[in-house]
């Protein structure tokens, strides 16, 4: 019989994936560091969110709020280590005292559900 010699078939292995999470880490920790900018400074809280990866919360120093979701939590540690991000193991407290809400967020959040106007 003779030899046959096959093509590459070789998977992307660990160093793929490793560059790909480290791809995306600095992507999200860009963005991480412009809300902080916007903010004048910036703390967030990392939430699994199930197969979806991890929600990154963040709250400024003006109140202002919002979120990212990173593809897994691994991404979200590192995205929030590059961007210099103070990280709190739970929304509450002092850090969700931070949170400046706006009629808009007051309409969504209770409006509908205990009678309020609609966002119609």
């Amino acid at each position: 019989m003779a030899d046959t010699k096959q093509g590459d078939t070789t998977q992307a292995g660990p160093g793929a994936a490793r560059a790909r999470a480290e791809r995306a880490a600095s992507k999200l920790a860009k963005r991480i560091e412009t809300f902080s900018k916007e903010h004048g400074g910036a703390e967030g809280q990392l939430a699994y969110i199930g197969r979806m990866g991890t929600r990154i919360v963040l709250v400024g120093e003006d109140g202002g709020w919002g979120d990212l979701v990173a593809p897994s939590h691994e991404v979200a540690r590192i995205a929030a280590e590059k961007a210099n991000l103070t990280l709190h193991e739970s929304f509450d407290g002092d850090f969700a005292a931070k949170v400046r809400t706006g009629p808009y967020e007051w309409t969504r959040m209770a409006g509908i559900q205990v009678g309020g106007p609609s966002n119609d």
